[in-house]
């Protein structure tokens, strides 16, 4: 009894698994895009024209951002980027001081925009600038808590209707472009068209990805 009940379980089974209604193979993951940097040099990158810019090094396959007085950064200056249908993919860390580690300026369509981690004094996570208010003000403001030289994953989205952002696949950002106005502070013009920057902090840089959809 008990061996004719087996056997016809496992008849069961090989006909499923031939039949294809097993457990089925996880989908292949997204193209993670084209490499924005090489590991190594920064080439299609110049470090920012920021007065009191800090130093900008190259270690292991990291960007490092030295702290500066006040910012500290590269911009991008090879081909022309997308302006929108894109998602811009990287992995940060913060090293040293109590400020935004990375001030990433991106374009949105004929505008641009800022997503900042970490700032006013550590914490402040947002869109910088919204309406005219910048990211510390505006409804995208939040706090997050920042471990020093833990690598972070970045990701933004840029599309006709939204910009979204995502932390460690947690999304923080997600705002309707309808009826919002999309700029930056004055202060991160050199990082335009598309720039990382730090604020008086040491931060760390790489897998800076583009992916065009």
């Amino acid at each position: 009894m008990h061996s004719t009940r087996a056997a016809l379980v496992l008849a069961a089974v090989m006909c499923a698994s031939a039949l294809g209604l097993g457990a089925q193979t996880p989908a292949a993951p997204a193209a993670a895009g084209e490499p924005l940097f090489d590991g190594k040099t920064l080439t299609n990158w110049k470090p920012s024209a920021y007065t009191g810019q800090g130093k900008v090094t190259i270690e292991n396959g990291e960007i490092l951002l030295w702290s500066g007085n006040d910012l500290t950064g590269i911009t991008w200056s090879g081909p022309a980027l997308p302006k929108t249908n894109y998602e811009l993919t990287l992995q940060a860390r913060r090293l040293e001081g109590r400020d935004f580690f990375a001030g990433i300026t991106f374009p949105v369509d004929e505008s641009f925009c800022s997503l900042i981690l970490g700032g006013w004094g550590g914490n402040v996570v947002g869109l910088s600038s919204l309406n005219g208010m910048d990211a510390s003000e505006n409804s995208t403001s939040q706090s997050r808590e920042f471990e020093m030289n833990r690598w972070y994953s970045v990701r933004i989205r840029v599309t006709p209707a939204k910009i979204e952002s995502w932390l460690d696949e947690r999304q923080i950002i997600d705002v309707e472009l309808k009826g919002n106005n999309i700029d930056t502070r004055i202060e991160v013009d050199p990082s335009k068209p598309l720039g990382i920057a730090t604020w008086r902090t040491k931060g760390g840089i790489k897998d800076v990805r583009l992916k065009r959809f």
